[in-house]
């Protein structure tokens, strides 16, 4: 299988890159100074002259908080250029894999969220990822859209973003008090898990669609917190705090628990328990190495 990977230097992006090279995929992985997706003539002549079997979309503007003052840029990167890739895709009859987010829910249902549900994004992030959403759905019928949340893979540990779980841990090494919301929930997502998980519906061609492919276990951002630190055997306390006082510039659902029932009904493994998944990803990020420029 002939695949383009799009945002190959972030941490979902180097793991998919691994899998897909140990899968036999012929792989031309491109990072954001390779291809400027948001320049709509590049992003369809690159795509056209490596003529992909998939395209595989792993790049995004996630910095929520600063989309809110720079909403121009959340919706170049997250909508725009996702119409652009979606448009190449059905020109050359490639399968578009786009990743989305649990943030285009407003987080008020009470019960994970299913594919039906209506969304009701509360941020401008959670806004250009619906929007990308819509382009990806509208532009390339043969696609998935994969919802997820809170990813966290090894890689991380030495991307620019990083993730959570980096967050703690490094605040664990600095002796900083971990002061974490205990009233917003979520289903973090194992970026190995994921990305084995993306490659098997695109291998076993599963219908084309909206899924939910998170981690498949609702937490609160505290309570995930105290199991890394309970994991990885580091002598801090979390303390629980209100999201009223948190310093985030952008609202966040406050339950946006996804429910994988429909892509696992499709025949796509179920995601491992979160404490499995903290479990390998502790043991997986010492061997991690920083990624080359």
């Amino acid at each position: 299988m002939r695949t383009i990977l799009l945002g190959a230097g972030g941490q979902l992006g180097i793991d998919l890159a691994r899998l897909c090279r140990k899968r036999g995929h012929g792989l031309l992985a491109l990072r954001r100074s390779q291809l400027d997706i948001t320049d709509e003539s590049a992003t369809r002549q690159r795509i056209a002259r490596y003529d992909p079997d998939c395209v595989i979309n792993a790049a995004a503007y996630n910095q929520v908080d600063q989309a809110e003052s720079d909403s121009e840029t959340a919706m170049r990167v997250n909508a725009l250029a996702v119409r652009n890739i979606a448009v190449a895709c059905a020109e050359v009859g490639a399968v578009l894999v786009h990743y989305s987010t649990d943030y285009v829910f407003s987080g008020e249902k009470g019960t994970p969220y299913t594919e039906t549900d209506a969304p009701a994004p509360r941020s401008v992030y959670g806004v250009s990822k619906l929007a990308g959403e819509t382009f990806a759905r509208a532009h390339c019928p043969s696609h998935y859209v994969l919802r997820v949340a809170g990813v966290f893979g090894p890689p991380g540990r030495h991307t620019k973003r990083g993730n959570f779980a980096e967050f703690v841990l490094r605040k664990c090494a600095e002796g900083t008090p971990l002061r974490i919301v205990d009233d917003r929930f979520a289903t973090p997502t194992f970026g190995p898990a994921l990305a084995a998980r993306t490659l098997d519906a695109v291998e076993r061609k599963i219908p084309f669609g909206l899924y939910h492919l998170a981690g498949g276990e609702a937490v609160s951002w505290c309570e995930f917190a105290r199991k890394i630190v309970r994991l990885a055997q580091r002598p801090a306390e979390v303390e629980p705090i209100d999201g009223s006082r948190s310093q985030a510039k952008a609202l966040r659902p406050r339950c946006a628990a996804l429910s994988n029932a429909r892509v696992e009904a499709a025949g796509i493994a179920k995601m491992p328990s979160l404490d499995a998944a903290i479990a390998e990803y502790l043991v997986l990020r010492k061997r991690e190495r920083p990624a080359r420029p």
